[in-house]
């Protein structure tokens, strides 16, 4: 209240509520429950007081988990679609900047071989 949130905020928040929600959210300035906002597809997941630090280190431990030239790759894309880039120009940039570098690492092939192997993977550092 007093402010606007003119730092992108407001644009991806039409995209990610929808214009009707959007124009409440901002106009009122009120406080939503977090349930509300949940079905809205605001947030992923609502946990109890007390419980968001656990299962925010749940989450950093599923995706720790992976390889993490994949995650480096996977944020990128998102951020990529994000930006409202067409789909196929962010392909070719997906492809271009950042996959053919992700082949050449040792953790592609690490992820392929445990694949074949049916053994958990041992990934290393990223170099991208």
């Amino acid at each position: 209240r007093g402010v606007a949130a003119v730092a992108g905020a407001l644009p991806r928040l039409v995209r990610t509520v929808g214009r009707q929600r959007a124009m409440e959210m901002a106009l009122t300035g009120r406080t939503f429950k977090a349930e509300e906002v949940r079905e809205w597809g605001l947030c992923n997941k609502v946990v109890p007081d007390g419980d968001v630090v656990a299962e925010a280190i749940r989450w950093a431990e599923e995706i720790a988990s992976n390889s993490p030239d994949s995650v480096i790759v996977s944020r990128e894309g998102v951020k990529i679609g994000w930006e409202g880039i067409g789909v196929q120009e962010g392909t070719d940039r997906l492809r271009d900047d950042w996959f053919e570098r992700m082949q050449s690492e040792e953790n592609m092939k690490e992820g392929l071989m445990a694949f074949v192997e049916k053994r958990a993977p041992k990934w290393v550092d990223s170099k991208l």
